[in-house]
């Protein structure tokens, strides 16, 4: 039955003298499947009532019966069947009389969508034999009883996944006799981490509880100074979430054919994630207004935004990067692709994949937001899923990236991936799909450039260590910080680094070097910028200090500015502007503090609380300029979440949720929200106002049905503030 897998692309066509079937795009569309088949004309005195018939096919699909706990599939919110490809799983059948193999002969046929072909896999006969054989379908009677029989049935570990149709067929000397079309035997077939032949098998059982089976995750957001964390409810199992993410292979036109194929699967779906080119399933807006919608930083999970658009089939409104990798995530674990969200931190938005960042300077030395295109942005989240890449040289299998979020086009759509993180360490970015954009991002150079009156450009400072400072992920097994830098990039300066950069280079990455342009660093001299903690609507201090080296004694003139950004690094608003005369005395160090009061920035600030610094010093004695940047996040309060009552599956429970407004203004348009992955879906309230200083309390009863460990997600929106979240662990015991 091999040719069940080919894999072949379709081009979209109508019905024409080219084709005999249309393309086969939906796992929803069925066709009609006779009862009887007959091989000719049928005599009168036939009695299909004479033949061994189906009274019932019973499918162990309870979530304690042994198909669902075998499969890992018992979490699922689901009554149909469930299981994973590549594994035994079993069904009983009940005959209208004893099966005798002598003279009976019957077969399995599972069907997917409207024109089911076997050479394409949507039509799968199994003849019912001897010795299973792994990896290959095929089932065997493992039990025989009165008039029952107990099937085991081996699925294909390359078959297509999605939702089948069940039928059993008896054969008669005047044809086939099929059962009649049953819902309830509808067979759901998903991704199989745990077996040795599937594309995306995981051998480590903890790895695969986290990346496959956790329905809650941690995103880590702020900048590299200051990492900060929330949860996210992933929800995979919860009701028709499965057939969301089905439908999102639909919506994306991907052939049934195709999508036993992770690869496959993955680059549709980082089209499909985002409402570009496609109106898939999110619209991104960066521009802090969310009219008509729901702001980006309200979200507590993916669950509400995949039901809502499975509904409405329009795009949800908004997403940023870490709401289309936390979709990204649920729809890959829901398929049952191991998969982890990541964040890099410092990201570089090149628009012209070069490795270079360009940050151009006036003759003065202060930054020129006119000539600046490309932005650092305080974080980026993308996704990374697990599976071979047969289509690669050996050794790019493993963690591969995909990324959801519309930043360029590949291929002439807002995609990205899947880029083997293997690939994008040594430099072989000449590997499909999107490697390059991907190498950019955590490896490119931000050149400071003084454009000078006639036009010639002189670099002054060159930073090869800001970007992709930091890219990391949850933990296996717990909420903490994974580093996993070491996997996209050698340690800064060390020779396999060069090496892994040249290779990129060699592979069509650009890359300007110094000698293309003026280059001479000042060296004696170093500058260094801290800020103190601040935490929202207070003031804070920032201080500069100079190192001079030298035997000399310098003055520098210095500039700072203070810009309010999006976490995108785009800048909104300048509200502070400084500059200064230092005196740097020789072999010694001088700091300069200046005072960033609340009252300068409260009235422009956006929702990340978000700032970007700059400071630039002109060395007037040697007309040298030194240049450094930095992102500083304010501490924004939290919401406080505790329980009351006995926490116990299966009575009442209460959630209390507290906030107190640290602002020295009025909170307007609340909206609270809660949810436990699990045991709550989500809910929401409208609250008007919050007066400065006051404190708001909501109550929630609501009874948990599952025993275990739980986790209560909450998030604050407001006109004035947002990403305020808070979180509680509790443990819900058995009754």
């Amino acid at each position: 039955m091999s040719e069940t897998t080919s894999i072949d692309e379709e081009n979209k066509l109508p019905l024409n003298g080219r084709r005999a079937i249309p393309p086969n795009y939906s796992n929803d569309e069925e066709n009609e499947v006779p009862e009887m088949e007959a091989f000719g004309l049928i005599p009168r005195g036939f009695n299909p009532r004479d033949y061994l018939r189906v009274v019932d096919i019973y499918m162990f699909k309870e979530p304690q019966e042994i198909n669902k706990q075998e499969h890992h599939t018992d979490k699922y919110y689901n009554p149909k069947l469930i299981v994973r490809r590549g594994q035994a799983f079993q069904i009983q059948i009940d005959f209208n009389r004893p099966y005798q193999p002598q003279s009976d002969q019957f077969w399995l046929e599972f069907l997917m969508g409207r024109y089911p072909q076997q050479n394409k896999g949507t039509y799968i006969p199994i003849p019912v034999g001897g010795a299973l054989k792994p990896g290959q379908w095929g089932a065997k009677v493992i039990h025989r009883e009165n008039n029952s029989i107990r099937l085991s049935i081996m699925s294909s570990a390359t078959c297509i996944i999605g939702k089948f149709r069940l039928y059993v067929a008896v054969l008669t000397p005047y044809g086939i006799l099929r059962t009649r079309r049953n819902s309830a035997t509808d067979t759901y077939i998903l991704f199989n981490p745990w077996c040795q032949l599937d594309a995306v098998y995981l051998d480590d059982e903890k790895e695969r509880e986290e990346y496959v089976l956790n329905d809650v995750g941690i995103v880590f957001h702020g900048n590299v100074e200051d990492v900060k964390s929330r949860s996210w409810s992933y929800g995979q199992f919860e009701e028709n979430v499965l057939d969301a993410c089905l439908f999102l292979m639909d919506k994306a036109e991907l052939e049934l054919s195709g999508r036993g194929n992770p690869i496959k699967i993955c680059r549709v779906a980082s089209a499909v994630i985002n409402s570009r080119d496609d109106d898939g399933v999110i619209a991104g807006s960066w521009n802090n207004s969310y009219d008509y919608g729901v702001a980006p930083s309200a979200w507590t999970g993916s669950v509400d935004i995949l039901l809502e658009y499975y509904s409405s089939k329009q795009p949800v409104r908004y997403g940023q990067c870490w709401v289309f990798a936390g979709v990204f995530n649920t729809f890959l674990r829901c398929l049952g692709i191991p998969a982890r969200l990541v964040t890099n931190y410092s990201s570089a938005h090149d628009n012209n994949a070069n490795l270079r960042m360009d940050f151009f300077l006036d003759d003065e030395g202060k930054v020129d937001t006119r000539l600046t295109k490309d932005s650092v942005w305080n974080y980026h989240c993308w996704n990374e899923a697990w599976m071979t890449r047969p289509d690669l040289p050996v050794g790019f299998g493993g963690w591969q990236v995909v990324d959801g979020t519309p930043q360029e086009t590949s291929d002439g759509m807002y995609r990205c991936g899947p880029a083997s993180v293997q690939a994008i360490k040594h430099g072989h970015v000449c590997f499909q799909f999107d490697a390059p954009f991907v190498y950019a991002e955590v490896n490119s150079d931000i050149f400071y450039t003084r454009m000078e009156k006639n036009g010639t450009q002189v670099v002054e400072n060159i930073d090869t260590t800001r970007i992709g400072q930091l890219i990391v992920t949850k933990e296996v097994g717990g909420d903490g910080m994974m580093d996993i830098t070491e996997e996209y990039k050698f340690r800064e300066g060390s020779d396999e680094e060069r090496l892994a950069l040249e290779t990129a280079v060699m592979y069509g990455v650009k890359k300007q070097s110094i000698q293309d342009t003026t280059y001479q660093p000042q060296t004696d001299v170093d500058m260094d910028f801290q800020a103190q903690k601040a935490v929202l609507g207070n003031d804070f201090k920032v201080t500069i200090t100079f190192r001079n080296k030298s035997r000399n004694s310098y003055t520098a003139t210095t500039y700072f500015s203070g810009n309010i950004v999006f976490y995108t690094g785009v800048p909104k608003s300048e509200f502070k502007k400084h500059s200064f005369s230092a005196k740097l005395e020789p072999s010694s160090s001088s700091s300069f503090d200046i005072v960033i009061k609340s009252s300068e920035y409260m009235r422009d600030l956006l929702e990340q609380a978000s700032f970007h610094f700059f400071v630039t010093a002109r060395i007037n004695e040697t007309g040298k300029i030194l240049a450094v940047q930095k992102a500083v996040m304010l501490e924004i309060p939290t919401l406080r979440i505790k329980t009351k009552g006995e926490l116990v599956a299966g009575k009442e429970m209460s959630v209390i949720v507290e906030f107190t407004n640290p602002l020295k203004q009025t909170l307007e348009n609340v909206t609270l929200r809660l949810e436990g992955p699990g045991m709550l879906r989500t809910i929401k309230k409208q609250f008007g106002k919050i007066p400065m200083n006051s404190t708001l309390t909501w109550e929630v009863k609501f009874t948990p049905m599952r025993a275990g460990l739980r986790k209560l997600i909450a998030s604050l929106n407001s006109d004035a503030l947002r990403h305020v979240y808070g979180e509680l662990n509790v443990q819900i015991q058995k009754p």
